[in-house]
């Protein structure tokens, strides 16, 4: 193992290029992840890693999760030096430098008893995360992000989804894309949209291949889904409210199509 003792080794800079900069992530094509149940579900997720950089003094604690890697470099980081990179303030003691995957959407295997979630255009990571978190536990089996604003590999997106972004197969392409990608399997789009055709989400029948869609929170979804949806569902809410967190929506609509399909188990 090699040992690093200062913040000006020049994998530390970089390192601390990849936390804070889209630009470098999407430039060195590689991202950053913090936090040992993060990285072993990266490892379940089939991602290619690069190099650890383990808290000098915890090297046995991760011995059975170092133990494989035969072909990465392994770094011990001297403690004073760790804490200034990490963002969770060195408590989870482990970092990992992976490759990113491409997520192009001819890529993305559906099949006639698919059920997936389309995100549009989410924005915050905390978000993405949250909302990843949610479809993993529904045993949704894929995301789409059209029209993407956020990098994916953003280290909160990360964290606020406990790793769960990399248990998904994951694609994003523009709504036009995304739109003919589904149109062309078959799929049953379902948008998520107050309109006079609306109905509730629990009086639908989400026949599979179905596509759940689900807008922002402050805007909503673009109306070229409004015009290739096959139907416009609902949440019921209090009239004092006018929308609720995206992956508290999307959990409702994930787990009512389940539902619907006789899939919950």
């Amino acid at each position: 193992m090699n040992e690093i003792s200062s913040i000006n080794n020049p994998e530390i800079k970089l390192l601390r290029l990849l936390f804070q900069k889209s630009r470098e992530r999407k430039k060195h094509k590689r991202f950053v992840i913090e936090g040992e149940r993060e990285i072993l579900k990266a490892i379940r997720g089939k991602y290619k890693f690069e190099s650890f950089y383990v808290y000098k003094g915890s090297e046995t604690h991760f011995s059975s999760l170092l133990i494989n890697m035969f072909s990465t470099r392994i770094n011990l980081v001297k403690p004073s030096v760790f804490e200034q990179l990490s963002i969770r303030s060195g408590s989870e003691k482990v970092i990992a430098v992976a490759h990113s995957k491409t997520h192009e959407l001819k890529n993305l295997n559906v099949s006639e008893k698919s059920l997936i979630l389309v995100a549009e255009a989410p924005e915050k990571p905390g978000n993405i995360g949250a909302l990843y978190r949610t479809a993993a536990a529904a045993k949704i089996d894929a995301v789409i992000i059209a029209n993407p604003k956020t990098d994916f590999y953003n280290p909160n997106s990360i964290r606020s989804s406990l790793g769960s972004v990399f248990l998904l197969p994951t694609a994003m392409a523009p709504s036009e894309k995304v739109i003919s990608f589904l149109n062309d399997k078959g799929f049953n789009i379902v948008t998520a949209a107050i309109n006079k055709n609306a109905i509730r989400y629990d009086l639908f029948d989400y026949k599979t291949p179905c596509a759940l869609v689900m807008g922002t929170e402050s805007s909503g979804l673009d109306d070229l889904w409004i015009k290739n949806t096959n139907q416009n569902i609902i949440i019921p809410m209090d009239k004092t409210i006018d929308s609720l967190n995206l992956s508290v929506s999307a959990g409702i609509l994930m787990y009512e199509a389940k539902r619907k399909n006789n899939l919950l188990k």
